[in-house]
């Protein structure tokens, strides 16, 4: 993928989402790691993604947030890749890497509330959406 030209499938944006999520906030969790590639071989919309697809969206989700401007790029390519139909799984996935740890810190926060803000996800379904991702991640 070159950054002139990346060009994503749905796919892709997903996992790409799920990154900048575990990226946020500078320190990537083993937890997190293993929830993404978790979802990555256990869901139905992942049925057709490459592993190998994996480091290379890695790596452009790392370039653009090193990039000035580099968070509304990757939006711009999530936005012309994802289909409507699937904003909400988007950040359901996005939830589900930031509950992954066990704590939300700001910078994760902040990045999931411009997840809802980009992908025009209603708040109340946000709402339930973050419950469910709570819900799921919770220890005894």
């Amino acid at each position: 993928m070159s950054q002139s030209e990346p060009s994503l499938t749905p796919q892709d944006s997903l996992v790409a989402l799920m990154i900048a999520v575990s990226l946020s906030d500078a320190n990537i969790r083993t937890s997190e790691l293993v929830k993404i590639q978790s979802m990555i071989n256990h869901l139905p919309v992942f049925s057709d993604f490459g592993d190998e697809r994996l480091q290379s969206l890695s790596q452009l989700v790392f370039e653009l947030f090193e990039a000035e401007e580099g968070l509304d790029a990757l939006f711009g390519l999530i936005r012309e890749a994802l289909p409507e139909r699937l904003n909400e799984t988007a950040y359901a996935l996005a939830c589900d890497v930031a509950a992954a740890d066990g704590h939300l810190n700001e910078s994760e926060l902040r990045l999931l509330e411009e997840i809802r803000y980009e992908l025009n996800i209603d708040r109340l379904h946000a709402a339930a959406i973050e419950r469910g991702a709570r819900a799921r991640h919770m220890v005894v």
